[in-house]
């Protein structure tokens, strides 16, 4: 059974391990918050660890989380995120925004619209942040990785 603070280090060394292979200049850190472990890199010129959409980044979090999952014990289940210069909070932004107007636009045609295919953890943010609205609902269709989420007006 892995520890948090072991999960913690391995977490660092893979996160090492990439950015030398990058051959990036960054500062990483790891910390464990509620469970969760969080590696965030800071520096310059990013933007091959993020990858075009998030790819890489997700994978890289993909990653983490496999190698942690592997050492845990049954049933046991450590939640991790990846994130680089602030990528994770400004497309949390950009989907809460883009929920909003499909939101809008829902309620404004009466009709279901559709988002485009999203990963899961993106479609977690919009379901989380519509949840409270009582005028759309949400839900996701598709199979992955074309999984797409479909907001629907609440017709009263």
């Amino acid at each position: 059974m892995a520890t948090p603070e072991e999960a913690q280090e391995r977490t660092l060394e893979l996160l090492e391990q990439i950015v030398d292979a990058l051959d990036l200049d960054a500062q990483i850190d790891v910390a464990i918050k509620d469970g969760e472990v969080t590696g965030t890199l800071e520096g310059d010129d990013l933007g091959l660890f993020i990858g075009k959409h998030g790819q890489t980044i997700d994978a890289v979090q993909h990653l983490a989380a496999r190698i942690i999952q592997r050492d845990a014990g049954e049933g046991e289940r450590i939640r991790v995120e990846i994130d680089a210069a602030g990528y994770r909070e400004r497309r949390r932004e950009q989907l809460e925004q883009q929920a909003e107007e499909a939101a809008e636009k829902a309620l404004s045609d009466e009709s279901a619209i559709d988002l485009p295919a999203m990963n899961a953890a993106e479609r977690r943010i919009v379901h989380q942040y519509l949840r409270d609205r009582e005028d759309v609902d949400t839900h996701s269709e598709g199979d992955e990785p074309r999984r797409y989420l479909v907001i629907t007006p609440v017709i009263t």
